[in-house]
């Protein structure tokens, strides 16, 4: 069994969207399709197929979550120390081209966030970074082509 990589915090998202999409999603659409079926003709009823593709939709995650969960390991940041680029550090990074400075928080594939500068430890940024230290350039491979970081920081919060 593959083993999943995750934050203490990504693990209680997981379990509180499992739990809200079992207590109050399904039930919702279960709700929303029997009303829709009350309308009458399916064939030209959008409430009817919404409601079908948004049960769709949360019996598919429901699925995904139901296989995730239990292959997770989770990881405790809070005895991570030190200055190297592991699993659940805050690394910052200046890129050398565009003197760019961005911060980002490596965490498990399922966690992943770029609204929260929160990236998986599989992506080509983090394949880089890791293993490094404070004051390293790496190159990290781009659409673009290759681009030049320094790390700037790693922290352990």
């Amino acid at each position: 069994m593959q083993k999943f990589p995750m934050t203490p915090e990504g693990l209680t998202r997981l379990e509180d969207e499992l739990r809200m999409l079992k207590v109050e999603e399904r039930p919702a659409v279960i709700r929303a399709i029997a009303e829709a079926r009350e309308h009458g003709d399916l064939s030209e009823n959008a409430e009817y197929h919404a409601a079908r593709e948004r049960q769709s939709f949360i019996e598919g995650r429901i699925a995904e979550l139901e296989s995730v969960i239990p292959s997770v390991e989770v990881i405790d940041i809070a005895r991570i120390t030190g200055d190297q680029v592991r699993f659940g550090a805050h690394v910052t990074i200046l890129d050398e081209e565009t003197e760019e400075e961005k911060s980002y928080r490596i965490v498990g594939q399922y966690e992943a966030d770029m609204k929260n500068a929160s990236i998986s430890i599989s992506s080509p940024l983090a394949k880089a970074l890791l293993g490094k230290t404070i004051g390293d350039t790496v190159e990290v491979p781009a659409p673009g082509g290759a681009r030049s970081v320094e790390i700037t920081a790693v922290r352990y919060l």
